[in-house]
């Protein structure tokens, strides 16, 4: 009987009753103990099994058997099952400790733009209008001509720096076609 207690022996401690029932009926009550507050309460079971004194001789070793081989598989379940909740929780924090920094990064990212005067935004430096070109004998009317310079394109992150860019770009081509004709005058 005890060859086959023994390896749950080596996990907990048991309590067995032994009781008489009738003339010669007895009663044998395999009960674990909790090792500790928290443990489930299916691994402190207990097993009875009644029976003749030549009967409990014969069945008592393989019930306890299979009692302790239930026993065993349904901790080692127990205790799968736990730790794959523990590491699915630590996951779980660490995908949202995660998000939450990408979230404050994102957070802080947009203070910092939005924080910058408008002075601050990168603006492309201005483009120096191509030299005029002279009118020649043996080319095309349309080489002759010169061409307008292409507006400037300058990202603005607002409406009203939008608007902006748009006044300076018809500044400078004002500017660009002022100089045009000074230089045909001149010439």
């Amino acid at each position: 009987m005890f060859k086959e207690l023994a390896p749950l022996l080596r996990h907990r401690s048991v309590l067995i009753t032994v009781t008489h029932l009738e003339e010669d009926q007895f009663r044998v009550n395999v009960v674990p103990k909790k090792i500790a507050e928290g443990d489930n309460n299916a691994l402190t079971t207990a097993v009875s099994i009644s029976g003749t004194a030549e009967d409990l001789d014969e069945q008592l070793p393989q019930t306890l058997v299979n009692f302790v081989s239930s026993h065993l598989e349904l901790k080692n379940t127990l205790d799968r099952a736990k730790a794959d909740m523990d590491a699915a929780a630590k996951a779980a924090q660490a995908e949202a400790r995660n998000k939450n920094r990408n979230q404050a990064a994102r957070k802080d990212a947009s203070n910092v733009t939005a924080s910058k005067p408008a002075s601050a935004l990168e603006k492309p430096a201005p483009q120096k209008p191509e030299a005029p070109k002279t009118a020649s004998l043996f080319g095309s009317p349309d080489e002759s001509q010169p061409s307008a310079p292409a507006p400037l394109s300058i990202p603005a992150a607002n409406q009203d720096e939008a608007e902006t860019s748009r006044e300076e770009n018809e500044e400078i081509m004002a500017n660009d076609e002022d100089e045009e004709q000074d230089l045909d005058d001149a010439a």
